[in-house]
């Protein structure tokens, strides 16, 4: 069988556990295989990597193996845990890289032990080429589920490659361990997937990234109100109803919360969260508020508030309101799944580089400097449907996966 790694930033983390505790519990039929549109959906006749062949190892601050961290994390059942308690227990993450810089809540101390940026990459690459050689995998893609990091802004030392490296030789304060696992990501030429709003896609390691052939996707998973954001504003837009105001507020109580009652890396979310509005619409919202808050109670069970003013014929004035109750890492967790396989496949037709195709998955779409994002829900699946299309027969024509199962 076909067998690719995912090497996942933030390894016990509630999304990140979800996911494995899903696929372990699909390869054994015990759950259906919903919600990945590699799967059931538009692309599930590509041949991307099977989930019954697919590997995990990363990264934490804890030290938890898999099974303990999805158990401290209460989002799979308990019964279903215990049927794949050997398998998640096996997966053993190794120290993470950070910085309280850029993370003000670490939750956990291990820590690489490394005395320069060089000897942190150092050691995240030789992480990598340890578990592909454990695993005899040849193939990996790098999942960034890690908390998100405190907001900032593309600086000189991010610009180019030649200052980037300048940087890591000095341990330049700006650069932060979201970039170098990327910028590990692509010395190895391995696909990269930022599911974080936290900066990591600086012109230098775009620029890399291409240099490399290393396919890139992100960033901020786009999963819960964000989503149904990019579905009512387009039609909305369609109809010509004025949107006056958008009030929308989440509670939530896991890890990802806790790391978000810091206002710095509320910042950052905040702002992936407020980009999309004004895009679509094709003007400025006067009242668009979007507010993040802490609730432990809540765990991860998200609820997301929206109030929306409409002005319509005649002046008139109209509201909707929409209440989502839903569970953040189950919806996230099959969106990561999707974004990983199709990385995969990218890497393995040739693609390189900023992949816009997969702009459905997030929040900020990937795109470059004076580039306009494209933020619509059924434009952007419009995009990924007319790359689906395209590589469909080609990736069934010169697939290494199914020619190696003499297909």
């Amino acid at each position: 069988m076909d067998r690719l790694g995912v090497v996942v930033i933030g390894a016990g983390g509630a999304v990140s556990t979800t996911m494995m505790a899903g696929v372990a519990l699909m390869k054994k039929g015990l759950v259906p295989r919903h919600g990945m549109i590699t799967e059931t959906g538009s692309a599930k006749d590509l041949d991307v990597a099977p989930l019954d062949g697919m590997v995990f190892g990363g990264w934490d601050l804890r030290t938890d193996n898999a099974y303990d961290a999805a158990y401290r994390e209460e989002i799979v059942p308990r019964h279903l845990l215990a049927e794949v308690k050997e398998e998640l227990s096996q997966i053993k993450p190794w120290p993470g890289v950070a910085s309280s810089r850029f993370l003000h809540s670490m939750a956990g101390k291990s820590l690489v032990a490394a005395k320069s940026f060089r000897d942190e990459i150092a050691i995240i690459t030789a992480n990598i080429e340890g578990f592909k050689k454990e695993h005899k995998i040849e193939r990996v893609v790098m999942l960034n589920l890690t908390s998100t990091e405190k907001y900032a802004k593309v600086a000189p030392v991010h610009e180019t490659i030649e200052a980037f490296e300048a940087g890591l030789d000095s341990d330049h304060e700006l650069i932060s361990p979201a970039m170098k696992y990327l910028y590990a990501a692509c010395k190895l030429g391995i696909p990269h997937c930022n599911f974080t709003p936290s900066l990591s896609k600086v012109p230098a390691l775009e620029k890399l990234a291409e240099k490399c052939g290393v396919p890139l996707c992100g960033e901020d998973g786009k999963t819960g109100q964000t989503l149904l954001k990019t579905v009512l504003a387009p039609s909305f837009a369609v109809r010509q109803l004025a949107v006056e105001g958008w009030y929308s507020t989440n509670i939530l109580g896991n890890n990802d919360g806790k790391v978000l009652d810091d206002p710095e890396s509320n910042k950052t979310k905040i702002v992936s969260k407020q980009s999309v509005l004004d895009d679509i619409l094709g003007y400025k919202v006067p009242d668009h508020q979007v507010h993040i808050h802490y609730y432990r109670p809540r765990g991860d069970q998200k609820e997301a508030w929206d109030n929306i003013d409409l002005v319509g014929f005649i002046g008139e004035r109209m509201q909707l309101k929409v209440n989502f109750l839903c569970k953040d890492s189950i919806l996230a967790a099959p969106v990561a799944l999707d974004a990983v396989r199709l990385l995969d496949l990218a890497k393995r037709v040739g693609e390189s580089g900023i992949q816009r195709e997969f702009s459905l998955f997030f929040k900020s779409p990937y795109h470059t400097n004076g580039e306009r994002p494209e933020h619509d829900l059924f434009k952007q699946n419009s995009m990924l449907q007319a790359w689906i299309d395209k590589l469909g027969r080609k990736s069934r024509e010169v697939s290494p996966i199914r020619k190696a199962a003499g297909a």
